[in-house]
């Protein structure tokens, strides 16, 4: 599941760049350090879905990073161009802010790139999750929720997922607590309710997660936020995980455990789709 090149490129101070040319000073932390903020949004007909709810949150994940928060114009500017040039009505957006140079303002970079073809493979099979052992980030100094460029475990966790004959994984804490994927959040299904870890936990309050809080209802589903053993997903009647650019991808095994798909994820699906203004 690599990355992809991206279709069209903006960035502040600079406007529309040929992808691949270099915008990122050698000494930027951004990359010497990973200190720096990043969203990954999905463009439906030609608009980022939850747009202004990212935004808010790249602000967040920034002030946290010790980043000045990015003025919203200026990111909208690129934001803007980018979508214009990328000419896709169904795409990845990437938004990136960075310290910049030593002395030099911050950096903002908008990436438009085309929806991986994997995703909807994976999604007609469904997911294969491995758990991996990961201490939960829920003291305050360890950034809970704080979406930033440093991931190099959430890369070696996939790694280690496949390398075990898995597609993804699931981090559960060393008391056994789920918390969610590398990139994603987890859910479960026992008759008409779901479950997903609770944001105390230290995880991503991902934008999906906040969708489907709001859909299920209207679609017949009760939820329930909390602290939960790895043992209660293993019992569930389905599983499922979320993300932006994933949107809801049904999982069919957790480690040796199998699951059925269900009818939670598909209906939570189109019901995500459809509030997205998706065709």
């Amino acid at each position: 599941m690599s990355a992809q090149r991206p279709v069209a490129v903006a960035v502040t101070g600079l406007g529309l760049v040929e992808p691949g040319t270099p915008v990122l000073a050698a000494d930027d932390e951004g990359f010497t350090r990973g200190r720096a903020a990043f969203e990954t949004m999905r463009v439906y007909a030609g608009r980022p879905y939850r747009y202004d709810e990212h935004l808010d949150r790249l602000a967040r994940s920034s002030a946290r990073v010790g980043l000045p928060v990015p003025a919203r114009a200026e990111l909208d500017a690129i934001v803007g161009s980018a979508l214009g040039a990328a000419g896709l009505a169904d795409a990845t957006l990437r938004l990136y802010w960075t310290p910049g140079p030593p002395g030099g303002p911050p950096l903002g970079i908008a990436l438009v790139g085309e929806i991986p073809a994997w995703i909807e493979e994976t999604r007609a099979r469904g997911q294969r999750l491995a758990s991996l052992t990961l201490p939960r980030r829920d003291a305050e100094w360890l950034l809970p929720g704080t979406k930033s460029t440093s991931y190099a475990v959430h890369v070696a966790a996939e790694a280690e997922a496949k390398a075990r004959g898995a597609d993804d994984a699931v981090f559960v804490d060393t008391d056994g607590i789920v918390l969610e994927g590398p990139v994603t959040n987890v859910w479960w299904r026992r008759g008409s309710t779901l479950y997903t870890p609770a944001l105390a936990l230290g995880i991503l309050a991902g934008e999906t997660r906040a969708a489907m809080l709001e859909l299920a209802p209207a679609e017949g589903y009760a939820v329930e936020e909390g602290v939960f053993a790895l043992a209660r997903m293993l019992e569930a009647d389905e599983v499922f995980a979320s993300s932006s650019v994933r949107e809801v991808m049904p999982v069919i095994a957790v480690d040796d455990v199998s699951f059925d798909r269900g009818e939670a994820a598909a209906r939570l699906q189109a019901a995500l789709r459809r509030a997205a203004g998706a065709s």
